[in-house]
């Protein structure tokens, strides 16, 4: 039946712009696939199973620093080859452990409140440093400064070039000092503590300029955002499971996220705005996140204590956590710069041992 009638309306199709019809024609994105193997496995005896305590860094010369009861053992990524650096003795213990960002300089924590300053280069220890009444569980570098975190609640800054012990001491929190980090630029401080509070701090100033109190348990997940200057993560303990995101230059908070899962490490990528956070009770797994939409790009499992210890590879590639079952994974998560991309090694599971 064909109905024609001089009062049809005929109605112009809707324009669709150039931009428009690209975006509709182009083939839909899929997320990328992350390796849900690690790609090495390192056995670490004596790695230990707390909280507190910071054990794992990867320096910018691509030797990573494990703290293993009272020694400090270094692995070089280039030779796979291991070597004792220090060995504390019986009656202490290696708490926590740092690179100077640029060079061959290594902090060294102890249960006994001291901080050794190694040149690795040479294999010989430069310095002592005092000041802590108890374990050192902290270490964060800016420069030629050393700022340390202690059970005793202090943080201490060190100008490592000075022959004084400390310059400042900063006496804010009320509970074990657990995480500590400096900005990219060295004018911010991020601290954070068993009191359940996050504090940022201007350089040479002892009085915190914001204390933000919105975490329930201890924070020692902290990260600044190297694509955004001012904004902060950090994270909170079992009672808490929150990712939260503060801007710094305002003092106010961005938002947050229920991670079911107390939060141990974050580390954001140098390349993309992605993070990882590492967890513990109860799910043990290492999550990478899209930020700020804060999609869950792949979840990563393996481990089967905390995954307590993280740290980032120089190129910013790889990341290696740690945990109480005395491994040290191995995981290929985030994309290098396009001037760094280059084809997949095909590196499979290889197991070794670090000692």
């Amino acid at each position: 039946m064909h109905f024609d009638s001089p009062s049809r309306q005929i109605y112009a199709p809707t324009p669709v712009t150039q931009e428009s019809r690209s975006i509709l024609l182009s083939p839909k994105k899929t997320p990328r696939a992350i390796s849900k193997v690690p790609f090495k496995v390192l056995d670490a005896p004596e790695l230990k199973d707390d909280f507190y305590l910071n054990l794992v860094d990867w320096s910018s010369q691509n030797v990573l620093g494990v703290g293993l009861g009272s020694c400090v053992y270094l692995w070089s990524a280039l030779t796979s080859k291991v070597t004792q650096l220090c060995d504390l003795g019986e009656a202490d213990n290696v708490t926590s452990i740092s690179w100077i960002s640029m060079g061959s300089h290594l902090a060294v924590g102890t249960d006994k409140g001291t901080i050794q300053i190694w040149d690795v280069q040479n294999s010989r220890r430069v310095r002592t440093m005092t000041g802590h009444t108890q374990r050192v569980g902290v270490l964060a570098w800016s420069d030629h400064t050393l700022t340390s975190g202690s059970r005793d609640r202090n943080i201490y800054h060190r100008d490592v070039r000075s022959q004084e012990m400390w310059e400042h001491r900063l006496s804010s929190h009320t509970g074990e000092v657990c995480g500590l980090k400096w900005n990219s630029s060295g004018t911010q401080l991020a601290s954070g503590g068993n009191d359940n509070k996050l504090m940022v701090w201007e350089k040479d100033s002892v009085l915190p300029l914001y204390k933000f109190r919105d975490h329930t348990a201890a924070v020692k997940a902290i990260d600044w955002n190297p694509h955004q200057s001012g904004v902060l993560a950090s994270g909170g303990g079992t009672a808490d499971r929150h990712i939260r995101f503060w801007n710094t230059s305002t003092g106010t908070a961005i938002s947050a996220t229920d991670t079911g899962s107390q939060v141990c490490n974050l580390a954001w990528s140098k390349t993309t705005n992605e993070l990882v956070s590492t967890h513990g009770y109860s799910q043990n797994q290492v999550l990478v996140w899209k930020y700020p939409s804060m999609q869950q790009i792949a979840s990563l499992s393996g481990h089967s204590l905390r995954v307590l210890y993280l740290a980032l590879s120089p190129d910013g590639q790889t990341i290696v956590t740690g945990a109480g079952d005395e491994t040290l994974r191995f995981w290929n998560v985030f994309q290098k710069s396009k001037s760094e991309r280059r084809d997949d090694d095909g590196l499979a599971d290889i197991v070794s041992t670090i000692r």
